[in-house]
């Protein structure tokens, strides 16, 4: 069996990518890298890689992640600076015994010395965006935090080893040097073969506060499935957080069992791709159901071209 699963419509290309290497057993790590891969080099997408929308001072700030569900090696770098895929940094940075986490120029020198691609990933577009921003900010008072979307991808290959991957610009027109949950270790992903991998997008500062990735996973290890794991983790912790901190922003979740089965929750509306064995690659919409479940549906045509339309629209 094999299968694969990522956040948001933006990753169905990747997911495309994944699959033909997970049919022709590939490994989970190289399937999960090339599929973020795809994600950070397209310029359309805004929350992600190169086009990515910068922090406040015009900078494009990247976070990644790499997790080897096989020996639960993990790698990370966060905020990162003029490299067009972060995610292969953190799998590099995975393999170091120690130092798996870096960070800023640290994270950029090692990269650079490394013999990463390197490049201003401030796109013409995107600086044309926060420049746009800066203005609205001057005139009016409006919340800069526009456009959070982490890529988060979870990996199964033929021969049962896992992995689960993210990468992401962070909010923007965040502070210099603010990192959210993508980089961190059972946030804003998590995975273990035996069991399954889970993998986060959202608003980070309220991701971090529940470990929902982590929480996804072992629920599953107790032996639910992928679907009531994500539904468990998500709204008990949504209800909490509304309890005990008074609000609760964006929180939306995938994950992958090692049998390939798959699932989705999510408070917000929220798009996602997913291919395995015995499922062609689609993308689907999902939505907070009744009673603490999430109702799943097929994206319709009309919405596909309004997206496609939306982040091509000029500035």
């Amino acid at each position: 069996m094999w299968g694969t699963i990522a956040t948001w419509r933006m990753a169905h290309d990747g997911v495309l990518k994944a699959s033909e290497a997970l049919q022709k057993n590939g490994t989970a790590g190289d399937a999960v890298e090339s599929l973020i891969n795809v994600v950070e080099a397209y310029p359309y997408y805004k929350s992600v890689g190169y086009g990515g929308l910068p922090n406040e001072e015009g900078v494009v700030e990247m976070d990644a992640a790499f997790m080897d569900g096989d020996t639960l090696a993990q790698g990370a770098v966060g905020g990162i600076h003029n490299v067009m895929h972060a995610v292969s940094v953190a799998r590099a940075l995975s393999h170091e015994t120690y130092n798996n986490f870096r960070v800023g120029d640290g994270a950029t020198k090692y990269a650079t010395l490394n013999g990463f691609e390197m490049t201003n990933m401030l796109t013409d577009r995107a600086k044309a965006r926060w420049q746009k921003r800066l203005k609205e900010l001057s005139n009016q008072s409006l919340n800069p935090y526009d456009g959070h979307d982490t890529v988060g991808a979870v990996t199964l290959a033929t021969s049962g080893s896992m992995a689960a991957a993210t990468s992401t610009s962070g909010l923007f027109m965040k502070k210099a040097g603010r990192v959210g949950d993508s980089p961190v270790s059972g946030s804003g992903f998590y995975v273990d073969s035996p069991i399954g991998g889970a993998a986060a997008t959202g608003l980070g500062e309220d991701i971090m506060k529940g470990c929902v990735s982590y929480e996804i996973v072992r629920l599953m290890g107790t032996g639910l499935s992928p679907q009531a794991a994500c539904d468990q983790a998500v709204y008990d912790f949504e209800a909490k957080l509304k309890r005990r901190y008074g609000r609760v922003r964006e929180i939306s979740v995938v994950a992958m069992n090692a049998q390939g089965q798959w699932g989705v929750a999510t408070n917000v509306e929220f798009t996602f791709s997913v291919a395995t064995e015995t499922e062609a690659a689609k993308i689907l919409i999902a939505h907070p159901g009744p009673d603490k479940t999430t109702k799943i549906e097929p994206i319709t045509q009309e919405w596909l071209t309004a997206y496609e339309k939306r982040i091509k629209a000029p500035i």
